[in-house]
């Protein structure tokens, strides 16, 4: 059952590296997933800090799904206009900056016990598709840094990128052409979108997903909020049983993106539980 597979961004529970762990464990999860501890990105976590958190981690029987970094979130070329999104505590840099961050980035995830890592394809540009090549040939040279040391980087379908969209990060995938560069399907992010993330995006991804994200949105009036999962337009019954279907053995990582009026994101994490173990129960999957 699904149950066991499930897992958490954990600053998406609290900035509290502590208490995001204990409500974990409380709720029975097995996995984490870090993008960032105590508000510092997991790539900015000096060696002494990198070597605590995964103690804390190991020591309560937690497995790490992947690093979520920021790598790739960053202009193609500077000189074209793009909109920057979110970077959860790093800074803004440019692409070389980004490479020559790959060999620390792999060292802090095998210190965390994962050969995995969520990246990222450069800022959205005004024509995306056109710069599609431009972006593979990048994250070819990526992918062959990680093939060499052993890792598999896992391409997010995120908004505010070139691969915003479930046909954009397969296009990409397929380009690249490697066993280290994989989908990390967010039906969520399809949804924020705009899109049909099931059945429609699922089609165009179905073979390439290595990871998963979950998050639920509505769009009202031509704008989208992220709100629990199960109250959204993501068909995640339909999504997960066809995932389960397909053969996908890996973690479900819980992404929230939402905090309720006058609350917190604990609060919000845990409606998001709430609506995601409804679900998995009327289908028989938890």
């Amino acid at each position: 059952m699904i149950i066991s597979r499930l897992g958490i961004l954990t600053d998406e529970v609290s900035d509290d590296f502590t208490e995001a762990l204990e409500w974990c464990s409380k709720r029975g999860l097995k996995h984490v997933e870090i993008r960032s501890v105590n508000g510092t990105n997991v790539l900015d976590l000096p060696p002494s800090e990198v070597a605590r958190v995964s103690g804390e981690i190991r020591r309560r029987g937690f497995s790490v799904s992947a690093l979520a970094t920021p790598l790739f979130k960053c202009a193609l070329d500077p000189s074209r206009k793009t909109v920057p999104g979110d970077l959860f505590g790093a800074k803004e840099e440019g692409l070389d900056a980004h490479f020559a961050r790959l060999p620390a980035a792999f060292r802090t995830a095998r210190e965390m016990g994962t050969n995995r890592l969520r990246i990222f394809s450069f800022w959205r540009e005004a024509e995306p598709r056109k710069y599609l090549p431009e972006v593979s040939r990048h994250l070819q040279r990526a992918a062959e840094a990680a093939e060499r040391a052993g890792f598999e980087l896992l391409l997010e379908n995120e908004n505010a990128c070139n691969g915003g969209y479930a046909d954009e990060v397969a296009e990409i995938v397929e380009r690249v052409e490697s066993p280290a560069l994989r989908v990390l399907w967010d039906p969520g992010n399809e949804t924020y979108g705009g899109r049909v993330a099931f059945p429609d995006g699922y089609a165009r991804v179905m073979d390439l997903v290595a990871h998963v994200h979950l998050k639920d949105a509505v769009v009202e009036g031509g704008k989208p909020r992220c709100v629990p999962i199960g109250s959204g337009r993501t068909d995640f019954r339909g999504q997960i049983q066809a995932l389960e279907r397909n053969g996908y053995g890996g973690v479900y990582t819980i992404e929230t993106r939402y905090t309720p009026e006058g609350g917190t994101p604990l609060q919000g994490t845990e409606l998001t539980f709430q609506g995601l173990e409804k679900i998995l129960r009327e289908a028989d999957l938890l």
